[in-house]
């Protein structure tokens, strides 16, 4: 027996590690069982070079808990070490025996996946004390055990063992007993070991029999060896992608859309399957759904850093030696191996679609609802993406056709292009609540697309950058006369003293004043007589801000507003006017005689103003002008009060302002059931 000290540069390598290198003591499962395969699939090597003559056997790896001992031991049949070796590997923190051994079978030794020697370590993150028991392959040799209890010391001595391979038992600490329970380590398997290229068996078997569970005394094997990204695309049916992406997910109860297989072997390694999963009209919060292997043992599910943002609302997995790992072999580091991957799968990922687009587009259309708000943030957040996309993405219009942008354009150009030659898009956001807008714009023969998704707002902004002459318009931003702006214009039949009379007759009668722009437009007599708009730029501006637009907060804080737009021609508005000059009439012309020779004195005082510095106007006529503006606001505000007094009183006001509320979506509750009350009193008159 000997005693020795590990070579490292300070004592504090093991809260070092416990700490910082780790962040999840979990991990140490995962270390443990790489080390494993690392050490079978060296034998393997050895044998297929030669330099292995003997039998194999069966090369599963035991993994077995002691609740009793308070022990968890895993037990492998590979290559095994001597006591020389286990003092080279373990004692000497950090030389790499899976470094040196691809080195010298460099052209055999394709899946070996330790880099570091350092992740035998993480086993202290849960032990008291840590043992190795090892017998070598080599003939002659003599096994040897290794113990030590998380100290710089330990002990190496002879041991006895009749096997090849090594046990790694785990003397588990008093604030670990957790992992010594079967449902937590069947959870770590689970996670780390789901598909690691050889078997791993804990517990036993069991069938039922006389109504109650028994073991059968067989290893339970819980990793898949073959999984189906490590097979050709050939060999596989689409009935065995879909089993798969349930083995990935077993709580998924849809088929995935698409899936796309990753074999690439220059300039680097890369293989797996990503499929397309149905996200309906929503991105997913989760984007921790593609699992990252490296040679089949489980690395990561965030891989934010190998494939493109958009990207990570796919599923699936993907397997590459050629990612560089840290040494926890939990994050990843940016290199160039990294971005030719990125730019690799974007590439594929496009050309995928682009090809069922090209092979089945009826097909394609079927599934256009489940892809777009994938497709939307990849042509949002990746150029190259929007390159590629911009050929397969599609419209939808309100009657459920389906376009390609070519062909969208071709079918409205003739009837929506404005005066200034932009090709105008109409779209809603809601067919229900916009459906007056709707068809006030296909009477006018115009078509409307279907924008109701999540990122709709952030795309057709972004294609107005990208598409030559071309505006998108929500159909209730403007009457439909003026959605698409024309040289005709139809003439208003009030004149602007009776529009500014109107004015706040009807803001009397507005639910909140401030959020609204009373404004008259010339339209046919037929038309409806007050429409609510709201303008596009700055609807769009706040629901981008809401869905996080960059630099647009300042938008969200603002609050809603609105268009009442009047049809200035409508018969019910002119009986409007001639109500309100019955009513008020003599009124406001007895105000308004006041109000003009006070417009005519002020105009007169304001020339002499004219031409003069501030310090050379005389205190008497800035005393008189003031005093002449002062009487015109009180006259003023006096000739609104009647007005807005009036407008109050009127209920045929009110219902045309609930009517247009109602045309909107935007009546309800008490306000909802007076107008029904109303309506009825008025018929009955």
């Amino acid at each position: 027996m000997s005693t020795g000290k590990i070579n490292i540069t300070t004592e504090n390598i093991f809260p070092i590690i416990k700490k910082f290198l780790y962040s999840d003591h979990e991990i140490f499962l995962r270390e443990l069982l790489s080390n494993a395969v690392d050490a079978t699939q060296k034998l393997k090597t050895l044998a297929s070079a030669g330099d292995f003559k003997g039998e194999m056997g069966d090369l599963t790896i035991v993994i077995k808990a002691d609740k009793e001992a308070k022990t968890l031991t895993f037990s492998d049949k590979g290559i095994g070490m001597t006591g020389e070796e286990i003092q080279k590997y373990i004692a000497e923190l950090a030389f790499s025996g899976a470094e040196e051994f691809v080195e010298k079978y460099k052209d055999k030794a394709n899946a070996i996946i330790g880099h570091f020697g350092l992740g035998f370590y993480s086993a202290f993150m849960v032990s008291k004390q840590v043992e190795i028991v090892s017998k070598s392959y080599a003939e002659g040799t003599k096994a040897a055990r290794w113990i030590c209890d998380g100290s710089p010391e330990y002990t190496l001595e002879e041991a006895e063992k009749e096997e090849r391979g090594t046990d790694i038992i785990l003397h588990i600490a008093d604030d670990s007993l957790d992992f010594l329970e079967d449902q937590k380590i069947n959870d770590l398997l689970s996670k780390y070991s789901k598909f690691l290229a050889i078997p791993v068996a804990f517990g036993e078997e069991t069938d039922w029999k006389d109504g109650k569970e028994e073991k059968t005394g067989k290893l339970k094997i819980v990793n898949n060896t073959n999984p189906s990204w490590t097979k050709k695309p050939a060999d596989l049916k689409d009935e065995d992608y879909n089993n798969f992406y349930r083995e990935l997910y077993p709580m998924s109860f849809e088929d995935p859309l698409f899936h796309i297989h990753l074999n690439v072997d220059y300039p680097f390694n890369l293989t797996g399957i990503l499929y397309f999963p149905r996200l309906k009209k929503n991105i997913e919060v989760q984007k921790n759904k593609i699992q990252l292997y490296s040679n089949q043992v489980f690395v990561t599910d965030s891989v934010e850093g190998i494939v493109p943002e958009f990207l990570t609302l796919l599923h699936g997995v993907i397997d590459s030696p050629d990612i560089p790992l840290n040494v926890s072999r939990s994050y990843l580091q940016s290199d160039q191996n990294v971005k030719k991957i990125s730019t690799h799968i974007n590439k594929k990922v496009s050309d995928r679609l682009k090809q069922i687009y090209k092979d089945s587009r009826e097909e394609f259309e079927k599934k256009w609802d489940d892809l777009k708000i994938f497709i939307q943030y990849g042509m949002l957040s990746n150029e190259k993406f929007y390159e590629k996309a911009v050929d397969f993405c599609l419209f939808k219009n309100t009657e459920g056709k389906v376009f390609s942008f070519e062909e969208y354009r071709e079918v409205v150009k003739v009837n929506q292009t404005d005066k200034n030659e932009n090709v105008v898009y109409l779209y809603t956001t809601n067919p229900a609540e916009q459906y007056t807008f709707i068809q006030d714009a296909k009477d006018k023969g115009y078509d409307v697309l279907l924008m109701d998704g999540q990122l709709d707002s952030h795309f057709i902004h972004h294609l107005e950058s990208k598409l030559e002459k071309t505006q998108f318009r929500r159909v209730d931003a403007e009457i439909a006369n003026k959605l698409i702006q024309k040289d005709e214009v139809e003439e208003s039949k009030l004149t602007k003293e009776q529009k500014d009379e109107l004015i706040p007759v009807f803001r009397s009668q507005l639910p909140v004043v401030n959020n609204y722009t009373v404004m008259f437009e010339g339209m046919s007599e037929s038309a409806q007589p007050m429409i609510i708009t709201q303008s596009e730029f700055m609807r769009r501006m706040k629901e981008m801000s809401e869905l996080g637009g960059g630099g647009m907060g300042f938008y969200g804080d603002l609050p809603e507003s609105y268009n009442l737009v009047v049809n200035a021609n409508h018969p019910l508005i002119h009986s409007v006017m001639k109500s309100k000059d019955q009513a008020v009439g003599e009124e406001i012309k007895n105000i308004e005689a006041e109000i003009i020779p006070l417009e005519s004195d002020k105009a007169d005082l304001e020339k002499l103003k004219e031409g003069k510095k501030a310090d050379e106007i005389d205190q008497v006529e800035k005393d008189k002008l003031e005093e002449v503006e002062k009487k015109l606001r009180e006259l003023k505000d006096k000739k609104e009060g009647v007005l807005n007094d009036y407008g109050k009183q009127n209920k045929v006001v009110k219902q045309l302002i609930d009517l247009a509320l109602l045309a909107n979506g935007m009546l309800k509750g008490e306000e909802l059931t007076k107008f029904v009350k109303r309506s009825v009193e008025l018929i009955e008159k």
